[in-house]
């Protein structure tokens, strides 16, 4: 168990931002490594599937990812300090995703040489989920065998989650007239876009689903000048 306590510390320990992961792979690559775990990597995505695997039988992915948000300026300890204190450990990603990538590790490690199973094993640790970026899980499915059952870590407070929202990103454009600014001159290009802000935080979308209730939508970054 101290194993796998001390490889959390460490990827906490270890800057590993969305695009930026690959001290973290490398954390991940060098535990394998020593126990003897062939694995397989694409960019900074690492995967191993257990041995023994057989096409006749369903397969289970456990997956988590290895990026991180950036720390926002409300911390008051140090974000890659992995504070312990008791039976907690404090810093960026310890929770979103560190602990769950762990402990699907651990779990794998645990059937790794074990009788044989029902079941084909896979564990993948990922890059780029943060930003929903395109050199995370989707690069490496085409690598992966078919998926029958896959279980995701992610911060859900120990309840287990059937489901997750999907996510559209749009990068949209608000274009004025040039003027100066101490003269009833021009168009103003941030009006427009906070007319349009203003609609989309009004807008209600009809379909409502039973699980995750109303669609979301969120302005969250503007830029100008």
């Amino acid at each position: 168990m101290n194993d796998y306590i001390q490889l959390l510390i460490r990827l906490i320990r270890t800057p590993s931002f969305s695009k930026n992961e690959s001290d973290a792979a490398g954390i991940i690559r060098h535990f394998l490594n020593e126990r003897n775990v062939h694995f397989q990597t694409h960019k900074n995505n690492t995967w191993a599937i257990r041995p023994g695997f057989d096409p006749q039988k369903p397969t289970i992915l456990l997956n988590s990812h290895i990026d991180t948000v950036k720390p926002a300026p409300g911390w008051t300890v140090d974000p890659f300090g992995a504070l312990e204190e008791g039976d907690r450990i404090t810093g960026l990603g310890s929770n979103d995703a560190g602990a769950p990538l762990v402990v699907l590790l651990a779990v794998f490690m645990h059937f790794m040489n074990g009788k044989d199973l029902p079941w084909n094993l896979v564990y993948a640790a990922t890059a780029e989920e943060e930003n929903s970026g395109p050199d995370g899980f989707e690069s490496i499915k085409v690598f992966l065998p078919p998926i029958d059952f896959a279980i995701v870590g992610e911060p859900t407070r120990m309840d287990v989650a059937i489901a997750e929202r999907g996510l559209l990103v749009l990068d949209c454009h608000a274009h004025g007239k040039s003027g100066h600014a101490a003269r009833e001159e021009g168009e103003n290009a941030l009006y427009i876009a906070l007319d349009d802000i203003s609609r989309l935080r009004d807008y209600a979308f009809e379909k409502v689903s039973d699980t995750l209730g109303r669609v979301k939508v969120t302005a969250t970054q503007i830029e100008a000048g």
